[in-house]
Parts: C-alpha cells; structure tokens; sequence
C-alpha cells in the first residue's frame, strides 16, 4: 500500500489550475495553424491567426488564455492500492482548486445556489470531481476548466434504438448549428453515446480530454468521427462564427453499452480554448 499525503494532492491541482488555464496544449495550438492552411476565408484565416496569437502571449506573459477561466472539472483515477494520508482526498481536491484559483488569478465563477441565492463562494469551490478506482499504486488527477459559454451548448437526446447512425448524426449536427458562434469556434466536440443518462454526459465530457488528432480505438467510432467532422466544418458557422471551413477542430466519441430500448446521446461541446492538464502522483 503506497500512502499520498493530501498535502501533496492540493498542491498538484493548484499547479495544474493555473497551467490549464495559462498554457494552451500544443496539439490545439497546432490545429489553428493546420485550419489555417485550410482556410479559403480570409477573415477565417485571421482569426485563426489572433487565437494563435492569443496563446502564445498567454504562454509568454503567463496570463490566462480567456477571461473565463472557468468551473473546475476533475478527473481521478485513483490506484486501488493508494491509501490518502494527513486529510480527505475531496478536500484536498477542493483546497487546490481554491489555492490555485487564488494564486493565479483566475476568475472565480462559481455560486453556491445554482437556483435561488446564487452567492459567489470566491474561490472557485466546489470543484466538479469524478473518481474511478483503478489497478496499481498511483493517482492520475486530470484538470479541465470549463467554460460555460461552450458548456451552455450541450444537449442530451434519448434517440430510439431505430434512429441508427443516421440520427444520431443529425443530432450533433443540429446541436452545433443551433449553438453557432455561441460556444467561441472553432470547437472540440464531444459526443457520448449509450449507458443511462448520467453516463452519457460523463462520456461527452471525457471524451474533451483526447488530445487533438487521436482517434476512437474502435475503426467504427474513428470513421464517425471523422464524417461527422468533415460534416460539421460544412456548415459554414467557422472560427468565431464568421463563417469559413473550421468550425470544428475535431469531433470526440466515447461510447458504452446500454439498454436494449434505449439509445442516449449527449454532446458536450469545447470552445477553441480546450483546456485540460494532469499529473500522475
């Protein structure tokens, strides 16, 4: 049994809080210069020009990328022979969030009353955690700031088993095109299909967290996300929702089994800044 003091555990999040949120992957920034060459639309290629811009001064004067630094999302994968010492792994979870939302400047965006009060709680916490406990002695933390302006855009569809392949492309294609310039294009596009409700959403999100031009192991899911991409950048919304060929930097699925009456669907969409970094401890 490897023991991890909690200690440790806040400092990593506050660390990787502000990386996220200060340093784009490089993947990403590779992307706008490849949509770039791709580009017909000159003002496309412009603002494909300024978001490559945009974070190469975020990287050089260590600022964040956007001003919506956004809510916490935290990935675990959590060794089953780990054991937390000196403090509960959720607080400490929690304590780097706030640690480093503090320390780096960054927009705190979360109220404590989704509904009635809505009081900022000034520290960015709570952080949106989920866990999976997994073989061996280590603890990978993942650390995806999301912003809202993109994360007001997901939809969920409970699609007949009948609908097929055929509609569950129409219902990402319509998603995107009612988001338009909402969700700050070029976007990721996550889509998570089958299991129940809840396990759908949480496979759109995780799906965000694939690095740029790494496909679905499955042959079948790679050639969907590749149609539904060429589909998506047809639609003409393009970077910013100026229009051009680049409204989609790529198109994520992550799937699991389900119910034999059932097909649920949800696609949770990144804006161009898809942020996310992770540590193993």
């Amino acid at each position: 049994m490897r023991t991890i003091k909690a200690e440790e555990i806040s400092r990593a999040v506050a660390k990787l809080c502000i990386d996220a949120n200060y340093n784009l992957g490089e993947d990403i920034v590779n992307e706008y210069k490849l949509a770039y060459q791709r580009e017909e639309s000159d003002v496309a290629k412009e603002i494909l020009e300024q978001l490559s811009k945009n974070a190469e001064i975020a990287k050089e004067d260590q600022v964040p990328i956007c001003q919506d630094t956004g809510m916490a999302v935290i990935f675990l994968e959590l060794g089953q022979d780990v054991r937390v010492v000196e403090g509960d792994l959720y607080q400490a979870i929690n304590q780097g969030v706030s640690d480093g939302y503090t320390e780096g400047y960054l927009r705190k965006s979360v109220v404590n009353d989704p509904l009635i009060e809505r009081k900022n709680t000034q520290d960015n916490t709570p952080a949106v955690i989920h866990t999976e406990i997994v073989p061996g002695d280590q603890l990978k933390i993942m650390v995806a700031p999301k912003g809202f302006g993109s994360e007001n855009m997901s939809q969920l569809k409970m699609l007949r088993p009948t609908d097929g392949v055929e509609g569950l492309k129409d219902f990402v294609l319509k998603v995107v095109k009612e988001a338009g310039p909402n969700p700050c294009p070029p976007i990721v596009v996550g889509v998570g299909i089958g299991g129940t409700v809840e396990k759908a959403a949480l496979l759109a999100k995780k799906s965000l967290l694939r690095p740029l031009g790494v496909y679905n192991d499955d042959e079948k899911f790679k050639s969907l996300e590749q149609e539904l991409l060429e589909e998506v950048n047809q639609l003409d919304i393009g970077p910013q929702g100026l229009g051009g060929l680049t409204t989609a930097l790529a198109v994520n699925i992550e799937t699991y089994p389900t119910h034999i009456a059932g097909l649920p669907v949800v696609v949770n969409i990144n804006c161009h800044v898809a942020r996310h970094k992770e540590v193993v401890l």
